[in-house]
């Protein structure tokens, strides 16, 4: 069983930047890849950025390409997400993930709690 900790959300301005943490905890943290996704107010839960469980490959959804950075500690069992050039919407609750591979789909078996990013315009 696998335990995730998001910290690092808070208000910030339009243009600025943040960086999110999550701690895993119960697992073998370098067994997983590791997500993250969000949850605007009203909206579906979206994917972010997915990093493989060695951290030398990335992948970004278009909406967030350039101006996110996904990364991961093993040693320190931490997953990061640095948000540069925040816009208005990207507003909302942040969560990470593990994921893995499952014939042809990805299964998501362990979420965190959720940190809330609010960015004022």
């Amino acid at each position: 069983q696998v335990q995730l900790v998001e910290s690092g959300g808070t208000l910030v301005q339009a243009g600025g930047s943040l960086r999110l943490s999550c701690a895993a905890s119960g697992g073998t943290f370098s067994n997983y890849a590791m997500n993250w996704f969000r949850q605007a107010p009203g909206k579906e839960r979206e994917f972010v950025a997915r990093i493989n469980w060695s951290g030398l490959h990335t992948y970004y959804a278009d909406s967030v390409k350039g101006r996110f950075t996904i990364s991961r500690d093993n040693a320190r069992n931490t997953l990061y997400l640095q948000m540069n050039s925040l816009k208005p919407e990207a507003t909302a609750v942040y969560y990470c993930a593990t994921s893995r591979v499952s014939g042809p789909r990805t299964e998501y078996d362990y979420w965190g709690q959720g940190t809330q990013v609010t960015v004022s315009s």
